[in-house]
């Protein structure tokens, strides 16, 4: 019995394997390059292939040949991201958001060491061609992600640091133990951070902390786009305004307390 148990589980972990091979990067794979990817074996690989395709995980397109995730993993998907309270609570406020400062706003929780996406939704000055849920970023390098990093104790922040963890993306990146910890300084003063050209050249961003019923930080929103729409340092004061507001809105829909939140500054930057 032990035997079979461990046999099922190993298939399981097999075939999950292979769905993991999948990315944006790579969203459409042959067999080799899953064997090759996996380790495991041709017959072995393709048998899999064939249940997940039949259970609709993968599909083949028949020009190609090619391999890519199908409809049951969008569903799986949905589910997972409906069936969180932060997104819930955010999902209008943040297409609200979008709409009012007419950027990106985004949607992201502190997960293993980095910034995990809940969602996005686009202006009409940052659209977008794929969606941001799902995916991850440095927590170093990202708006968000320093939102993030001012609610953790400083021995995480020194440890992020220490394990090589803050590489630098531009010439622009906080890579620098001493800088960052003055910024979160400032982030924690004010109530909302900023990031200019961090992780990637021409891209900026604003983003304000969310929290959960007991005060504590649960997740992070930002308004992002082309630096040009937010180089103006005015400009950015009017959006750090917008969306410490909707942060604030959405932590409130959690059941947070307004009166016992400390209350952020939003000076000029």
């Amino acid at each position: 019995m032990a035997a079979e148990s461990g046999a099922g589980t190993q298939a399981v972990e097999r075939a999950m394997s292979l769905l993991t091979c999948f990315t944006d990067e790579h969203s459409e794979l042959r067999i080799s390059e899953l064997c090759a990817q996996t380790g495991l074996g041709q017959s072995t690989v393709s048998r899999m292939v064939s249940s997940l395709d039949r259970m609709g995980f993968l599909v083949q397109d028949t020009r190609t040949g090619l391999y890519r995730l199908g409809p049951t993993a969008v569903t799986l998907g949905s589910v997972a991201l409906n069936s969180s309270p932060v997104f819930r609570a955010a999902r209008q406020i943040a297409q609200n958001l979008a709409h009012v400062a007419d950027l990106g706003a985004n949607l992201a929780e502190f997960r293993g060491d980095q910034l995990f996406y809940l969602g996005n939704f686009e202006g009409a000055k940052s659209p977008k061609s794929f969606t941001m849920a799902g995916r991850t970023a440095p927590l170093h390098a990202t708006g968000m992600g320093k939102t993030l990093l001012s609610a953790q104790a400083p021995d995480y922040v020194r440890d992020y640091y220490t394990r090589g963890l803050a590489v630098a993306y531009t010439p622009h990146t906080l890579t620098e133990l001493s800088s960052m910890e003055s910024a979160l300084s400032e982030i924690r003063s004010r109530g909302y951070a900023t990031e200019i050209e961090e992780l990637a050249f021409g891209r900026a961003c604003v983003a304000a902390p969310i929290r959960g019923r007991s005060g504590e930080v649960v997740a992070a929103l930002s308004v992002s786009g082309p630096l040009s729409e937010l180089d103006d340092p005015a400009r950015r004061r009017e959006l750090a305004l917008m969306v410490v507001e909707a942060a604030d809105e959405v932590s409130v829909a959690l059941g947070f307390t307004m009166a016992r939140a400390p209350q952020p500054r939003v000076p000029l930057p």
